[in-house]
């Protein structure tokens, strides 16, 4: 392999690594839903969350998720759906809407 290759190879791995380490500056995201979803609902036998649709903006985030829970004293899981704002890598706000909702986290427009 001849120095040129090498060097090409080596630009290319940290290019592709780049878009990592920016993903990684807003905080681990599945810890900080995890955390909310066991705060949330505190007497869930078990429970799993699934990420709908997330939004950037700078060090904010917003998220689209839903949170599928059973509680201890019933058998029918309950599903919740909420948008979480992240900033900075931490929690800031929770809005919990509909189920069958149109949630657009879309960035804001002009008028």
């Amino acid at each position: 392999m001849t120095r040129a290759n090498r060097l090409i190879l080596f630009a290319g791995l940290v290019l592709a690594l780049l878009p990592l380490q920016t993903m990684a500056d807003t905080g681990d995201i599945g810890a900080i839903i995890e955390s909310f979803v066991t705060k949330q609902f505190p007497n869930a036998a078990n429970h799993f969350w699934i990420v709908n649709d997330t939004q950037w903006d700078g060090d904010e985030m917003i998220v689209d998720m839903n949170a599928i829970v059973t509680d201890r004293r019933k058998d029918a899981p309950t599903a919740s759906r909420f948008l979480l704002l992240i900033v900075d890598g931490r929690l800031r706000g929770v809005q919990n809407i509909p189920l069958d909702a149109e949630a657009e986290c879309q960035t804001e427009q002009e008028a």
